[in-house]
């Protein structure tokens, strides 16, 4: 996206926010439209449970339209992820931090949400590999899996980094925590990550993985 493209989608977003603030919620809806598929991807991924998620996700933006009108910064985006964040957290108080323990149902909304997407790509390219692809997927399964078994403040720093693609500086304000602390966070999550994907031998190169799994 060029920089002129940029400046007009924020300029678009900051008319959408303050037509939103004078009570317009169809300008509300607009937004609900733009964001809510990064606000319900960071909550299933911070959960592991579609359902929950759905209702955080809900939630966050029932308490982000009753509270657009002390919105004043520079992103909205953030805005409506702290307010996403706070409300896993409060899901994880509520049942003691613990992970949702269905990760089966996780793997098969992904599986379920992405199939229509693929399937028209897999018939059209002719350089589509079935195998690479089951592998692909296997290797999505796996990292689920291993985020759901962070500390929910790593896995919420990680999500937010290298899922939503978000700035250091973005996380540490949507974490509130300093700057520093996002950093060491980040690495001590991928540092982890990359543990439990090699645990599982998900990072060994896919023509070892066959290999071995010809040979047990």
């Amino acid at each position: 996206m060029s920089s002129d493209a940029r400046s007009d989608e924020r300029e678009n977003e900051r008319r959408l926010i303050a037509r939103g603030q004078e009570g317009d919620r169809a300008a509300f809806n607009a937004l609900v439209e733009k964001y809510q598929g990064a606000a319900y991807a960071l909550a299933l991924r911070m959960l592991g449970d579609p359902d929950t998620a759905a209702d955080v996700t809900q939630e966050a933006f029932f308490s982000a339209y009753r509270a657009l009108g002390s919105f004043h910064g520079t992103s909205f985006r953030a805005w409506l992820l702290r307010i996403v964040s706070n409300g896993c957290y409060d899901v994880f108080r509520a049942r003691g931090r613990q992970p949702v323990t269905s990760l089966e149902a996780l793997l098969e909304h992904d599986d379920t949400s992405s199939s229509d997407s693929r399937l028209p790509t897999t018939m059209v390219d002719p350089s589509w590999d079935p195998e690479e692809s089951v592998l692909r997927v296997e290797m999505v399964h796996s990292i689920e899996s291993a985020l759901l078994q962070l500390p929910p403040e790593q896995r919420l720093a990680v999500v937010l980094c290298d899922i939503q693609g978000m700035a250091y500086d973005e996380v540490a304000r949507i974490m509130e925590t300093p700057l520093g602390t996002v950093k060491s966070r980040i690495a001590r999550a991928r540092a982890q990550l990359r543990v439990l994907l090699t645990r599982g031998g998900e990072l060994s190169p896919p023509t070892q993985r066959q290999d071995a799994e010809r040979s047990t």
